[in-house]
C-alpha cells in the first residue's frame, strides 16, 4: 500500500512512434514510479537502448519491445516518424496498426491496470475486452486538442477549416489562412482507413479519461473545452520534466560556452522532425550572422544534404569566425536551456520545448511551422505575454531581417 492508502497499480503504456511521445511517456513513467507503480513500456524495438539512460526507475519501468513490420512504402527498418517523411507517415501508421496481435499477446500476458496511449485508436476497444482501463494521454496542448472536437473532412476549405469550433476559448487565438491551409493534411489517410483526424478524434471517444502534462494555471479554459466536447473527464499531470543538472553537460559544450558572457549566446533548436529546404536554412543561419551575438544553431541538416556544413552560405563560417556555431548532431537542449550564457532561445514551439522554455530563464523568440505549434505561439505571444513571433513572408517565408530584428527586440 502507498502512503495514501491506495494499492499500487500496473500501468502499460503506449506512446506514438515518435520521440517527442516517447519522451513525455516515459517523463510521466518515471514520475508515477517514484509513487511506487509499475510500469510496462512498450516501444519498437531498435528505439528501446535511446531510451534506457531515461530510465530512472528500471526496477519498476519494463521495455516491452514491438516489430513494427515494414509495408509498402515505408524505408527499410522503419520503425519511428524521425526517419519517415511526412508524407509517408500514413504507411507508418499503417504498419504500427498490424501489432494488434503483437500487443494482445503480451497485455493478456502481463495483465496491467490501465493502459496510457496516443494515436493507437484501436487501443481502447482491446483494453476493454481484457478488463483494462483506457486512459488517452496528450502529448500536445489542450489548446490544440480542442480543434479535435471539430470533425475536419477532405471537402472542407481553408476557409472551413479557419473556423474554430463553437464555444472554442479566447478570441485572440485565430488561425491565418496560410495557417490553416497547413492543417488540410489531417483530413487525409492516416493509416487502416482513418484520416489523422480522425484516428485522434476515435482513439479519444474510446477513452475512459482524457489526461494532459499540464496545469490548470496555463491551460484551465481550453481543458474545460476539451472536457466539454468529448464528455470525457480530464486528468493533468503537470509538465512531467526531470530536474536538469547543467554539471552533466558534456565537457566540449561547456568549452564553447565558456568563451562567451552570461546571457550572451543566443540558441536555436527546431526538434528531431524538422528538416527544412536549402533556401530556408541558409536564411536561417543568416539571420544568426546579421543579429551580431554569439549563436548556437542545431539543426538537421536541410534536405539534399548529409552535413549542415556543406549547406552553408559561402563564406558563413569565415564571416562568423568562433561566434558562432552551426551543429548538425543531437544536443542536450534542456540541459543547455539552463546554461547561464544562454539569454535568447529560437524555437518552433512545440509543446515539450514549450514547458521546457517556461521553466528557463530565456527570452524566447517563436517560428512556428505547423499544427499545435502555431498554437501554442498564440498562446505565448497572445495570451501569456511571453516571447516574440518572427514575422513572416505572404508565402510564409522567414527572412533574415525578421529573425534578427526578433532576437534584438
Amino acid at each position: 500500500m502507498s502512503k495514501s492508502g491506495h494499492s499500487k497499480l500496473h500501468i502499460a503504456m503506449f506512446p506514438w512512434v515518435a520521440y517527442g511521445h516517447f519522451i513525455p511517456f516515459l517523463h510521466l513513467s518515471n514520475k508515477l514510479a517514484h509513487k511506487g507503480h509499475q510500469i510496462s513500456f512498450f516501444v519498437p524495438k531498435g528505439v528501446q537502448p535511446k531510451l534506457e539512460n531515461l530510465n530512472q526507475y528500471p526496477n519498476l519501468i519494463q521495455f516491452f519491445p514491438l516489430h513494427i513490420p515494414h509495408v509498402d512504402g515505408l524505408p527499410p527498418g522503419a520503425e519511428t516518424t524521425s526517419v519517415v517523411p511526412m508524407n509517408q507517415q500514413k504507411y507508418l501508421a499503417f504498419a504500427v496498426d498490424q501489432t494488434r496481435d503483437q500487443v494482445e499477446g503480451i497485455l493478456k500476458f502481463i495483465k496491467p491496470d490501465m493502459v496510457f496511449y496516443d494515436f493507437w485508436f484501436w487501443i481502447p476497444d482491446l483494453a476493454r475486452q481484457l478488463g483494462i482501463l483506457p486512459i488517452f494521454y496528450v502529448v500536445v496542448s489542450s489548446m490544440s486538442m480542442g480543434l479535435n472536437t471539430k470533425a475536419q473532412t477532405k471537402e472542407m476549405t481553408v476557409e472551413e477549416v479557419m473556423e474554430l469550433p463553437p464555444g472554442y476559448p479566447l478570441s485572440t487565438v485565430k488561425l491565418k489562412p496560410e495557417e490553416a491551409a497547413a492543417m488540410l493534411f489531417e483530413a487525409e489517410d492516416f493509416g487502416s482507413g482513418l484520416s489523422f483526424r480522425e484516428r485522434i478524434r476515435t482513439a479519444v471517444k474510446g477513452s475512459d479519461a482524457i489526461a494532459f502534462r499540464t496545469c490548470s494555471e496555463i491551460e484551465e479554459p481550453f481543458c474545460d473545452f476539451v472536457a466539454e466536447g468529448f464528455g470525457k473527464p480530464v486528468l493533468l499531470s503537470g509538465p512531467c520534466l526531470p530536474e536538469t543538472n547543467t554539471q552533466q553537460l558534456d565537457e566540449k559544450w561547456v568549452s564553447w560556452f565558456s568563451q562567451f558572457e552570461p546571457g550572451s549566446v543566443v540558441f536555436c533548436s527546431f526538434g528531431s522532425q524538422s528538416v527544412l529546404q536549402k533556401d530556408e536554412f541558409q536564411e536561417l543561419v543568416l539571420g544568426f550572422e546579421l543579429c551580431g551575438l554569439p549563436f548556437l544553431v542545431a539543426l538537421k541538416p536541410p534536405q539534399g544534404f548529409s552535413t549542415v556544413e556543406e549547406a552553408l552560405p559561402e563564406g558563413f563560417q569565415d564571416r562568423v569566425g568562433g561566434r558562432g556555431l552551426v551543429y548538425g548532431g543531437w544536443v542536450p537542449q534542456e540541459q543547455l536551456l539552463h546554461h547561464p550564457n544562454i539569454g535568447c532561445f529560437v524555437n518552433h514551439c512545440g509543446y515539450g520545448t514549450m514547458w521546457e522554455f517556461l521553466l528557463s530563464d530565456c527570452q524566447i523568440v517563436l517560428i512556428p511551422e505547423i499544427g499545435d505549434q502555431i498554437l501554442n505561439t498564440r498562446l505565448m505571444v497572445n495570451e501569456l505575454k511571453i516571447g516574440v513571433e518572427v514575422e513572416r513572408g505572404k508565402n510564409r517565408e522567414v527572412s533574415k531581417e525578421s529573425l534578427s530584428e526578433a532576437i534584438k527586440f
